[in-house]
């Protein structure tokens, strides 16, 4: 007799939701993987913005000098450079994976079938 009872995963996490790869039997390193580009692209997202809210504090402080103010708009422009690298590494993947395997996901959310399926 089992005291605590089975416990499963609701359905929206087995089908869909925040790991639509994530069904029974599969997961392993490529689903580590997928979770590990994405979190990479969450903090690269995040370090873009406080990189462009502080280059526009140093701007706004940088009064009349020149350097300063040149400082602050590389910093700005870096930082939406980077951001664009990250969204274009996105679109790339869906139009790859669109031309590739006929589904724009290919390889945003890799999947995995064994023998069975």
């Amino acid at each position: 007799m089992d005291i605590f009872g089975e416990i499963h995963l609701p359905g929206f996490f087995k089908y869909g939701g925040l790991f639509p790869s994530l069904e029974e039997g599969t997961g392993g390193l490529i689903l580590f993987l997928n979770n590990l580009v994405k979190l990479l692209i969450v903090v690269g997202g995040l370090f873009a913005f406080f990189n462009i809210i502080l280059a526009g504090y140093g701007f706004m402080s940088a009064g009349d000098d020149p350097k300063a103010m040149g400082r602050a708009w590389a910093k700005i422009w870096q930082s939406l450079f980077g951001l664009l690298f990250i969204a274009g590494s996105l679109v790339l993947a869906a139009i790859f994976g669109w031309l590739l395997f006929g589904d724009a996901s290919a390889i945003l959310i890799p999947r995995i079938y064994g023998p069975g399926q």
